[in-house]
């Protein structure tokens, strides 16, 4: 999957997996985490997410990371916010109060980039990728972040010979593997949603369940 998908489906507003609300899963099980106020939160393929702000409003520092420059340029001017922009390597940086997002290619990212970024949050990279991008996206991510890293992800689950992605299936069995060796992963939630989905109902998909995963350093 190429750069150029996403960036067609920003510049053609085919962002329907954006959500116009925050996340109710990142609602109900964030606070369950007892992460610090003034933790810096790194958010993956962060678009322009309402979540980002419920995050700084709980005093978190946030570290969004986002391919499309037009949705983080979206993000400030639907909330009336002018940043600071700059420059740091291959990233523009965008700067106001306690969010930053970082334009540009996440596979680029340093540990050195996040290196204070003591905790995670992932509702819309894992499940972004296929699956050779989703065997590189987690040992990337394990490979940069801090081992005492904890937070939270949320995927879908359901018949990938019935509907293409994104969003791609991730099942329990992927997730443990992908991230089990390094990080505690623990399911807190499981759901089935395929009543209130109506595009995988059109789709013909006869199952379909979000999953939230607390991850943890061992």
């Amino acid at each position: 999957m190429q750069p150029e998908f996403w960036h067609k489906k920003w510049e053609s507003n085919q962002i329907g997996f954006h959500l116009p609300e925050v996340n109710p899963y990142l609602q109900r099980h964030w606070p369950q985490l007892a992460i610090p106020a003034q933790t810096r939160v790194l958010v993956p393929l962060c678009g322009k997410s309402l979540d980002l702000l419920w995050l700084a409003g709980r005093g978190h520092l946030v570290l969004g990371v986002e391919l499309s420059q037009k949705a983080i340029e979206d993000f400030f001017s639907e909330h009336q916010v002018t940043p600071q922009v700059s420059d740091k390597g291959p990233f523009k940086v965008y700067r106001a109060d306690s969010i930053e997002l970082w334009c540009g290619d996440f596979f680029v990212l340093t540990a050195d980039d996040v290196a204070d970024c003591a905790a995670l949050y992932d509702r819309a990279a894992l499940i972004a990728l296929p699956p050779p991008m989703r065997e590189r996206y987690a040992a990337h991510l394990q490979q940069i972040l801090p081992q005492s890293v904890q937070g939270l992800l949320i995927t879908l689950d359901y018949d990938q010979a019935q509907m293409p992605g994104p969003p791609f299936a991730v099942s329990d069995d992927e997730v443990q593997r992908l991230l089990g060796e390094v990080w505690q992963v623990q399911v807190l939630e499981e759901q089935d949603v395929l009543a209130e989905s109506v595009r995988f109902l059109q789709a013909g998909v006869t199952r379909l369940e979000e999953r939230v995963y607390r991850v943890s350093g061992r």
